[in-house]
Order: C-alpha cells, then sequence, then structure tokens
C-alpha cells in the first residue's frame, strides 16, 4: 500500500472509531495539566487522576504550591512513583513560573522546557492540550503502532516524531495523536496483542510483522 493510502486510511478508521477525543488527564487550566502530565512520567492517566484532585485541592496555582512542602507534595504524589524527583520538579517549577511569569504557563516550547522536570514530550502535551498548539508528542503507543504500521523504524521517540510530522497533516496531529493512543490501548497493546482485533495494523502493518501472523 502506498503510503498516501496508509495515511487516508489510519485517519478515515480513527475518525470512525474515535469521533471525539478528550485529554485523557484530568485538568481544569494550564498549569494543572503540567503537574498532571509531569506526574504522568511512568504512571497511568488512571493512576494520575485518582492522585491529583488530592493534590490540587491543596494547591492548583504555582502561589499555593510553594506554600506546601516539598515533603508534603511527595506524600501525596507518592502512589504514583517517582515521588522523590516528581515533588522537587513541581516546587520548583512553582517557584519558577511566580518569578519569572507571574505565575502563567509560558505559551513557548523553550520556556517550557527550561523548567525542572519539563521534558519535550510534556511541553508538546501543554502546547497541544493547553494551547491549541498542533503538536504531534510521542507516547510509548503512539511509538509502537508507527513502527507496527511501518511508518518509522522504531529507533527512538525523536525519529518517531520527525515521521509522524512529516507524513500526517498539521491540521490532524492534537486529535490524532490522541486517537492513535486510544487505539493503542484498546487494539493494539504491547503485551497481549491480538492482531485479529487490531484492524489497522492487519491492513497497514509492515510487512515483517504481516508474515509473522500469516496476514
Amino acid at each position: 500500500m502506498k503510503l498516501v493510502d496508509k495515511v487516508v486510511y489510519i485517519i478515515k478508521t480513527l475518525d470512525e472509531l474515535y469521533p471525539e477525543v478528550n485529554p485523557p488527564l484530568n485538568h481544569k487550566d494550564s498549569y494543572t495539566l503540567l503537574i498532571a502530565v509531569l506526574l504522568s512520567a511512568q504512571s497511568t492517566d488512571k493512576r494520575v487522576n485518582l492522585i491529583t484532585p488530592k493534590l490540587f485541592k491543596y494547591a492548583d496555582n504555582p502561589f499555593k504550591m510553594i506554600k506546601l512542602s516539598v515533603k508534603k507534595i511527595k506524600n501525596i504524589i507518592k502512589p504514583i512513583g517517582l515521588s522523590n524527583t516528581k515533588s522537587k520538579g513541581i516546587y520548583n517549577l512553582s517557584k519558577i513560573l511566580i518569578e519569572k511569569f507571574n505565575g502563567e504557563v509560558p505559551d513557548s516550547f523553550e520556556e517550557l522546557e527550561k523548567l525542572p522536570s519539563v521534558g519535550h514530550k510534556t511541553a508538546s502535551v501543554v502546547m497541544s492540550q493547553g494551547f491549541g498548539h498542533q503538536t504531534f508528542p510521542i507516547d510509548t503507543h503512539i511509538h509502537r503502532l508507527m513502527y507496527r504500521w511501518g511508518l518509522s523504524n522504531g529507533s527512538n521517540v525523536d525519529k518517531t516524531e520527525i515521521d509522524a510530522k512529516r507524513i500526517f497533516p498539521k491540521k490532524n496531529w492534537n486529535k490524532l495523536h490522541l486517537q492513535i493512543i486510544f487505539y493503542g490501548r484498546e487494539y493494539s497493546p504491547a503485551r497481549g496483542w491480538n492482531i485479529k482485533k487490531d484492524i489497522i495494523t492487519q491492513k497497514v502493518g509492515r510487512k515483517s510483522i504481516l508474515n509473522k501472523f500469516n496476514f
């Protein structure tokens, strides 16, 4: 199948399966989104959504957050994992937001990525879901499916992001990256994968995978 036909099929199928998509992390503004995304590193959205209401009850903006101690933040977020690093990151970035940006989250990749504990993926999610910019945050599901669909070589997430942005129309990025995540979780997981349920990989998957399963 030609690349252009793959892209059309993928977008069409995902639009049929997921006509409406909502960000999986609960938040009310760019600050609570930033904190939620930071907490989601090496954790699950479900677990983060259970803990953030407890944290935001005490502090839902940087001014309130720095009134908590790092220890207090750590105790609240402990069930999420990596609480040592994440609690320090939350406290320190909140302090910087107050000192440099009057408590506002900057609408800038460059400034976001300078913040403690904020990498490119976190910045991409905030720019997309917080500010509405067309970005393509790459998580493990997208990385896996881009490889399975023969759209990227799977070498690293940076290459996957470059390929995704090159292949898919920019106007689709914000919706599409969420659709691919939802599809990956439901039909094309890393573990317990049943290709017979994975209609997109059956249609557009790389030859080595399809041959392995006799498709």
